[in-house]
C-alpha cells in the first residue's frame, strides 16, 4: 500500500526517464546490428525477435506522420514533466516517468534515425506474430499508462472511502 500513498519527487523520475531510454536505445541498437539482414531469432512459443520500421503512431497508423507524431510526442513528454509536481501517489511518478521515457525513446528515433530531422521510422523488434511488432518504449508507454489508471482509480475509492 505504500506505493500507492507515498509520494517521491526527488531523483526517481530522472532515474526512470533514463533507465527506460537507456534500455530502449540499447535495445534498438543491438535489433538493427543483430537483426538488419533480414534474421529473426525465436525465443519461446511466438515471441521472436523480428526487425522493422514504423513511420507511423501505435498499430502502424499514420504512416508519413512522423514529423507531426515527433513534435506531438515532445508537446506530450514536456506536459508530463511539468505535470509531475501535481502527481499525488508513488505510482504516479513511476508510470508518468515510465510514460516519458518511452515517449522520449521513440522520439530519438524519429529525430535521428532518417536522412531529415524528426523524419527517421522507430524501430521495433519484439514481435509476437499475433500483435503489432513493439519496442521497449512502447512497452514502457503502455505499462506507464496502465499505472496511471491503476493509481487513479486506487485514489477515486481511497477519496470515496474517506
Amino acid at each position: 500500500m505504500a506505493l500507492v500513498l507515498t509520494r517521491d519527487t526527488g531523483q526517481t523520475p530522472k532515474l526512470i526517464i533514463a533507465a527506460v531510454l537507456i534500455a530502449d536505445q540499447a535495445s534498438k541498437n543491438w535489433a538493427l546490428n543483430s537483426l538488419s539482414d533480414g534474421r529473426t531469432i525465436d525465443l519461446v512459443w511466438t515471441l521472436r525477435f523480428n526487425l522493422v520500421f514504423n513511420s507511423g503512431m501505435a498499430f502502424s497508423q499514420g504512416q508519413g506522420l512522423g514529423r507531426l507524431i515527433g513534435l506531438l510526442a515532445i508537446g506530450v513528454a514536456v506536459w508530463l514533466w511539468f505535470s509531475l509536481r501535481k502527481v499525488t501517489s508513488r505510482l504516479s511518478v513511476i508510470g508518468t516517468s515510465m510514460l516519458i521515457g518511452g515517449a522520449l525513446g521513440n522520439v530519438v528515433d524519429r529525430m535521428f534515425r532518417g536522412e531529415k530531422w524528426l523524419a527517421g521510422a522507430v524501430v521495433d523488434f519484439i514481435d509476437l506474430q499475433w500483435f503489432p511488432v513493439f519496442n521497449i518504449a512502447d512497452s514502457a508507454v503502455t505499462v506507464g499508462a496502465a499505472m496511471l489508471i491503476f493509481a487513479s482509480v486506487a485514489t477515486s475509492r481511497k477519496t470515496q472511502q474517506s
